[in-house]
């Protein structure tokens, strides 16, 4: 079960997920990420500190997404993975397609670097 939160700060969206991302809660972040682009928010953080754990279901929707993402000029950046999902993401190939940091103050100035 996933706890999602979402929140504002500076001209940044920061989507905080909680808990584990399994095929029926990828779901919820699916409906988080596209509530937050069609809000129109062109930087957009995944704060996966609090996440335990993510599935091959959960991993498709960020990939779902990397299309129109790159088309809106919309840049997300996922940060503070811990390190067995970091080894989820790694071992699929999905760090060299996601932008992923160590924690939120690089994110939010990668994702600043990318917008302009």
């Amino acid at each position: 079960m996933v706890q999602i939160k979402r929140l504002q700060e500076a001209d940044a969206e920061i989507i905080a997920l909680i808990g584990e991302i399994d095929a029926s809660s990828s779901i919820d972040l699916d409906l988080a990420i596209a509530k937050s682009v069609g809000e129109g928010f062109k930087k957009i953080l995944v704060d996966c500190h609090a996440l335990e754990y993510i599935s091959s279901a959960g991993l498709g929707v960020f990939m779902s997404y990397i299309e129109e993402l790159r088309e809106k000029n919309i840049y997300m950046v996922l940060f503070g993975l811990k390190e067995k999902v970091a080894n989820t993401f790694e071992i699929l190939g999905l760090a060299g397609l996601l932008h992923i940091r160590e924690n939120k103050m690089e994110a939010l100035k990668l994702a600043h670097e990318l917008s302009v």
